[in-house]
């Protein structure tokens, strides 16, 4: 698959996912936009580093890259990472939306900071790097410029699933999750594709700041292959993003190893219907004994994780 001519903005692409990212789509021929603010991963702090170390590698590869150091929870700084590739290279064909941090607490627990810090990066900073490049897509369609966007963002099953502890990250993937559907239908006219991953991967976000996952994950073996490796999520980020991938609109899918799953939401399972009223004691029992009795036990995080620290 070769992706040469085009060109893509990765935002969080200095470490973990975003680096494997930036890197794949270099040697396939990209031209990237490595956008990283350089913090920890709870949000503080920023450095150059990291987006351009990344950058340093893909040039000693022969590809082309430019660095970009905005913050995606900032509207204008992420009006400036579009348009960085723009200005740089000419234009933009792909934006991987990956910048992502954490804070996790209980409930009773979360501050407001914590819930705002969070919600900021992955849910508005998501927002913010769709809204400035579907901008960008309508005008030049509406040109005559057809550039074929593809968007690809990051969700979680923190949030298609649940995971205690991670009430604002996963109240935000969620979201990221039916934005992905919502954006696609609206930008479908224009020749763009939304879709979204949920990565099960090895990374600083789950590994420093979750000790948990970290556990349940176990560390890679020496001349093993690591199923756990955050490079095995990258191949289908950038099919995503190939002229190939044109016709897959508003699709979900977890990815760890060499395994793909196309997730589906919220969907209905059972029904139990009445001609009036429902009495309160009828109903508690038709809903015990009718709607929820035999449906399959729902996915949970630790049972995914550990099949996959398995095969690792």
């Amino acid at each position: 698959m070769d992706l040469k001519g085009r060109v893509v903005a990765i935002t969080g692409a200095g470490r973990g996912l975003g680096r494997e990212h930036a890197l794949l789509f270099a040697k396939k021929g990209a031209k990237v936009v490595v956008n990283d603010l350089g913090g920890s991963f709870d949000g503080t702090g920023a450095s150059k580093t990291p987006a351009q170390e990344v950058v340093d590698e893909i040039k000693s590869l022969g590809g082309e890259a430019v660095a970009n150091y905005d913050s995606v929870s900032d509207f204008q700084g992420a009006k400036r990472i579009i348009q960085c590739a723009i200005d740089v290279f000419g234009k933009l064909n792909i934006l991987v939306n990956n910048a992502g941090i954490l804070r996790d607490r209980m409930v009773f627990s979360m501050s407001e900071a914590d819930w705002d810090a969070v919600i900021a990066v992955h849910l508005k900073g998501t927002f913010n790097c769709s809204h400035h490049a579907c901008v960008y897509w309508r005008e030049q369609h509406k040109a005559g410029n057809i550039l074929n966007g593809r968007i690809i963002s990051t969700t979680s099953d923190a949030g298609l699933l649940g995971n205690v502890g991670q009430l604002n990250y996963g109240g935000a993937k969620a979201a990221i999750a039916a934005m992905t559907i919502i954006m696609d239908q609206e930008m479908k006219r224009y020749g763009v594709t939304c879709n979204a991953i949920a990565p099960l991967a090895r990374t600083r976000l789950t590994t420093e700041a979750t000790p948990s996952t970290a556990a349940i994950m176990g560390k890679p073996q020496e001349g093993k292959f690591d199923a756990l490796g955050p490079q095995n999520v990258s191949p289908v980020v950038v099919y995503l993003a190939s002229e190939e991938a044109g016709d897959i609109h508003g699709e979900v899918f977890r990815v760890g190893g060499g395994n793909v799953w196309v997730m589906r939401g919220w969907t209905s399972m059972k029904r139990i219907s009445k001609a009036g009223e429902w009495d309160l004691d009828e109903l508690g029992k038709k809903i015990k004994s009718d709607l929820l009795a035999g449906l399959a036990p729902k996915e949970q995080m630790e049972t995914i994780f550990g099949e996959m620290s398995k095969m690792a």
